[in-house]
């Protein structure tokens, strides 16, 4: 039997099984071999107790022989027998630093000192105190089927067989607080082939009614053959899904809106390229946001504004070209950009960004820019910005990079 113990180890019941290797060294060595081959690093240890076998395997690893526990205990630090920290600085400042310092002690002055959990742990690991070993139970299985007395075809009959599914499947995932994120449709038909259909949902979901729209087209996809004869309904991905207020009209807020938007458009386009924009820390345009899947990322508020307007569009920048020499300091009076020409109405600025040095992007090599927020008499309202340090009368250092509403 094997069971997890804490975030990173495993305890495992080898009663009767050492033989079967050659001896306990013979299964020590074949466990780390076989970890080692897939790149992991491991400490173990063998011993009478639960307790021992973890202190030791915490402090070197290695095989404590039967009947020997208590000595091999002895030489180790009190915070192996997985007590708290303040438990082990409180031992340590009346003098009792190793284990065997406390194993001949009374415990009933220990357990009034310090708990009765560091007696606990002390008997367990000197097998005083029986500490069994309990599997882990296995994962729920989130599968129903149904078996028809009579074939069908017709697309209305097999949703409503698929609704009666999905009724009791949700309920078995709201009684384990569960929500599905995929699910697989299996339609047997009577001349023994399978035909498949299989969803992904934004966000986990157990609502009969939306989950059975979803599956809608691709069940008008499906070749019935003679007949359906039996059906399948299968949650093979669920997360946590917390309990949820029933009874009353049935309301579908925004955000649930939004979901079977986005499970609609992951459904045909690949939920990886259905995506949305996040904000991130940076003055810099292009990594002032994140781009993410929406079906595996939240929403997040934006940080408050400060400084400029921003504009609606961004793109990589482009050049602008400008006719004569223009003033100093200040946006050109006459440009062409995407080979339309501009005439300058009123210009704000500048704002200026500078590089973030630690990022080396080859975009920002050319060091600090000018921002100036440009309206120009034919309607558009541009972002453009200028490199301060190019060389005196270049008319090759204006870019346009943005374009507000």
């Amino acid at each position: 039997m094997v069971a997890r113990d804490g975030p990173g180890g495993l305890i495992a019941d080898i009663s009767g099984v050492p033989h079967l290797f050659g001896g306990e060294p013979e299964l020590r060595a074949d466990l780390h071999a076989r970890l080692e081959r897939v790149g992991l690093t491991l400490s173990s240890a063998i011993a009478e107790t639960r307790g021992a076998a973890y202190a030791l395997a915490c402090h070197g690893g290695g095989i404590l022989p039967e009947g020997t526990v208590q000595d091999g205990l002895a030489r180790l630090p009190v915070s192996a027998l997985r007590i708290g920290s303040d438990v082990a600085e409180g031992l340590s400042r009346m003098g009792l630093n190793r284990i065997g310092d406390l194993a001949s002690l009374p415990r009933a002055p220990l357990a009034r000192r310090f708990g009765t959990g560091l007696v606990l742990r002390l008997d367990q690991a000197l097998g005083l105190q029986p500490e069994p070993i309990s599997p882990e139970a296995e994962a729920p299985y989130f599968g129903v089927r149904m078996t028809l007395p009579e074939p069908i075809g017709v697309q209305a009959d097999v949703m409503a067989g698929l609704r009666r599914l999905l009724d009791r499947l949700c309920a078995t995932l709201a009684g384990h607080h569960r929500g599905a994120r995929r699910l697989h449709l299996e339609l047997h038909r009577v001349d023994r082939e399978i035909a498949r259909v299989e969803i992904g949902l934004a966000r986990p979901m157990r609502d009969p009614e939306r989950i059975a729209a979803l599956f809608a087209k691709g069940v008008a996809e499906v070749d019935a053959g003679f007949g359906i004869e039996a059906m399948r309904l299968v949650a093979h991905v669920t997360e946590d899904q917390p309990p949820e207020q029933i009874g009353g009209p049935r309301i579908i807020h925004e955000d649930d809106a939004l979901a079977d938007l986005f499970s609609r458009l992951g459904n045909r386009l690949g939920f990886d390229r259905v995506l949305r924009l996040l904000p991130a820390a940076s003055l810099i345009p292009e990594r002032s946001f994140l781009i993410a899947p929406a079906a595996y990322s939240e929403a997040e508020s934006p940080p408050p504004h400060r400084g400029p307007d921003r504009p609606i569009i961004i793109f990589p920048p482009e050049l602008v070209t400008t006719k004569g020499l223009g003033q100093p300091g200040h946006p050109p009076a006459q440009f062409t950009w995407r080979r339309m020409s501009f005439n300058t109405l009123r210009a704000d600025g500048p704002e200026r960004i500078t590089p973030e040095w630690w990022f080396d992007d080859p975009a920002w090599r050319s060091g600090l820019r000018d921002y100036w927020r440009v309206e120009t008499r034919e309607g558009a309202r541009l972002w453009l910005f200028h490199t301060p340090q190019a060389p005196a009368g270049s008319t090759q250092n204006w870019f346009a990079q943005g374009e507000f509403a």
